[in-house]
C-alpha cells in the first residue's frame, strides 16, 4: 500500500477498489449500536474519572453570529479552568492541569483567541472552521484562502467541512483531491475534516467518506457540524471508528475520531449519545478520542 509523506503529514493514494468494494449493513450496525446503549453506565469513582477524561478531549466552541472578543475571552478563560476548583481539590486533581483540548472559533475570531490565550499564560490550541462551514458550498479558492487565512492568524486546528454533493454523487475522486489541497493548505496545522453525516444519505457512503477523508491526509474524522438536522448517532460513530481501525489495519496509520456531541448529563459525556441542534447552546462541545 503506497503512502506519501509531505513533511510531517502522511497522505495515502487514492484506493478506488476499496471504495468500490464497501457495502455496510445495516442492520447490524443498528443491533450493535442497541447493545451499546443497552449498557449500565459506570458509576462512582469510575464515572468521575471517565468525567475528567471528557473534559479534556472538549473542544470547547463558539460559532455565534454575535461573538465578539469578550465572549470569545470568557471562552478561553472556561477552557483554561473547566472544573471549579473546589471540586477538584475533592477530587485530589487539583494540580494536574485539567484543560479542555482546544477552543474553537470562526476564522475571523482567532486572533482574538490567541490572544486572550496568550494573556491568560495557556498553551491551549485554538481550532477554526474553515471552507465555508457549515455548508462547504463556496468556490474552492475561497475555502482554500480561508484555511491559510486562519493559519497565519495562529489556528493550529483546522475544522474542514466536506462538499456533500461529491458524496452523493459518488465522485470519490474529486472528494479525494479537494481534501488533499486542504491538507497541503493547513501545512503543519492539524486538519480535522467533518462529514456531515446527516447530509450523506447512508450509512454505506459515510464509511466511504471516512476512508477518503482518511486517504487525503486528515488528522481527525468528525461527525457533524451541529447544525444539520441530523448529527452524531450511535450508528454512525460505529461506522466511523470501523473506518479508523481498518485504515489502520491497512496502512498503520492513526488518524483519530471526533463526535459533535451536547453535555446534558454525565452518561453524554461517557456514551456519546445522538442529539439535535435544538440541544446546542451557543458553545458546544466536540469529543475526540484516540
Amino acid at each position: 500500500y503506497i503512502i506519501h509523506c509531505r513533511g510531517s503529514v502522511t497522505l495515502s493514494l487514492l484506493d478506488l477498489s476499496w471504495i468500490s468494494r464497501v457495502q455496510v449493513n445495516q442492520a447490524a450496525v443498528l443491533r450493535r449500536a442497541e447493545q451499546i446503549q443497552a449498557r449500565r453506565s459506570v458509576k462512582k469513582e469510575w464515572q468521575a474519572a471517565w468525567l475528567l477524561k471528557a473534559v479534556t478531549c472538549i473542544d470547547l466552541t463558539t460559532l455565534s453570529g454575535d461573538d465578539t472578543f469578550s465572549n470569545v475571552q470568557r471562552l478561553c478563560y472556561k477552557a483554561k479552568y473547566p472544573i471549579r476548583q473546589d471540586l477538584l481539590k475533592a477530587l485530589n486533581m487539583h494540580d494536574k492541569g485539567i484543560t479542555t483540548a482546544a477552543v474553537c472559533v470562526y476564522p475571523a475570531r482567532v486572533c482574538d483567541a490567541v490572544k486572550a490565550l496568550k494573556a491568560a499564560s495557556c498553551s491551549i490550541p485554538v481550532a477554526s472552521v474553515a471552507t465555508g462551514f457549515p455548508a462547504g458550498q463556496t468556490h474552492l479558492k475561497t475555502r482554500l484562502e480561508e484555511i491559510r487565512l486562519a493559519v497565519e492568524d495562529g489556528a493550529t486546528e483546522i475544522d474542514v467541512v466536506i462538499n456533500r454533493t461529491l458524496v452523493l454523487t459518488g465522485q470519490w475522486e474529486a472528494l479525494y483531491d479537494e481534501i488533499s489541497q486542504f491538507r497541503k493548505a493547513c501545512g503543519e496545522a492539524h486538519l480535522k475534516t467533518i462529514l456531515a453525516t446527516g447530509e450523506l444519505g447512508s450509512l454505506t457512503n459515510i464509511y466511504k467518506a471516512s476512508l477518503v477523508a482518511m486517504m487525503a491526509g486528515s488528522d481527525f474524522i468528525k461527525t457533524s457540524t451541529g447544525k444539520e438536522t441530523v448529527n452524531a448517532t450511535f450508528p454512525v460513530a460505529i461506522v466511523m471508528l470501523r473506518a479508523i481501525r481498518d485504515f489502520f489495519w491497512k496502512t498503520g496509520n492513526k488518524v483519530r475520531y471526533c463526535q459533535q456531541i451536547s453535555l446534558q448529563s454525565e452518561e453524554n459525556a461517557i456514551y456519546n449519545p445522538p442529539h439535535s441542534p435544538q440541544d446546542n447552546d451557543n458553545v458546544s462541545l466536540c469529543r475526540r478520542c484516540e
